[in-house]
């Protein structure tokens, strides 16, 4: 779902709404517009209203959360690749390649999801096919420690890296969750009717249409921030790559 195509949409039909409220003003009989009926379409405009308002911020708050999620999953990523890294290190030389393996897999993790300036963002899909943690879990596998020590580092070395795996996963799969189409057809629906009833007694001049024209566009980067919030490894709106840069800066030191 193309966020700011959705958003455009938004604003072309919210305002759309306005210009046919302009339209009925001219074209319906007076007594259409009476005081008395235009009390009754203010009380549905204001019921209108509140049930987007009501939509409008839960669904804020939602992406919001979904987006501190993955953003708190980035750091923990950050902090126990650099705890592992130092337990590979305090197990031994046996485990140089693997902590060089590591490495890689985060340079190759940064490079997917936040691409270095003038290059494109690489599909998404390579992120889910990376099989960086999946070697290291094989090569722990296959060490066999010397004393009780090295027993206990590798022990703590594959609880961190099966955490590593789990968060990655989860990563994924909170990434794909996005508003259904239906709930964002009825949003902009409401939306459109709503601005239709300001259109209706609105006085026609440039001003007024100035101002309805900026409140739909708000209202659409509101939809526009819903859906970038929700997508935050690959929207326009992406979480910060630094816990991720700065455990690459600790590896292997």
């Amino acid at each position: 779902m193309n966020s700011t195509l959705i958003a455009l949409i938004g604003v072309a039909c919210i305002f759309s709404g306005t210009l046919l409220g302009f339209s009925l003003q001219r074209i319906l009989p007076h007594q259409h517009l009476s005081k008395d009926s235009h009390e009754i379409v203010k009380l549905g405009a204001g019921m209108i209203a509140t049930l987007t308002a009501l939509v409008l911020g839960l669904l804020v708050s939602s992406a919001k959360n979904t987006f501190d999620t993955l953003s708190e999953g980035i750091v923990q990523t950050g902090a126990k690749v650099i705890v592992l890294d130092r337990t590979l290190a305090a197990y031994g030389p046996e485990a140089k390649a693997l902590r060089d393996q590591l490495r890689r897999t985060i340079a190759v993790r940064l490079e997917h999801l936040w691409p270095g300036a003038g290059r494109r963002m690489q599909d998404a899909a390579a992120f889910e096919r990376a099989k960086g943690l999946e070697l290291i879990e094989a090569a722990l596998r296959e060490l066999a420690p010397k004393n009780d020590a090295q027993r206990q580092l590798l022990a703590q070395a594959r609880q961190l890296t099966a955490d590593l795996a789990q968060t990655r996963w989860l990563l994924i799969e909170q990434a794909q969750t996005e508003p259904p189409v239906p709930f964002i057809v009825v949003l902009l629906f409401w939306l459109t009717m709503l601005f239709t009833t300001f259109g209706l007694f609105a006085p026609r001049n440039g001003t007024v249409l100035t101002v309805l024209f900026v409140c739909a566009c708000s209202v659409s980067a509101a939809v526009f921030l819903i859906l970038e919030l929700n997508r935050p490894l690959t929207g326009l709106i992406k979480v910060s790559n630094a816990p991720l840069l700065k455990a690459l800066e600790h590896l292997g030191r």
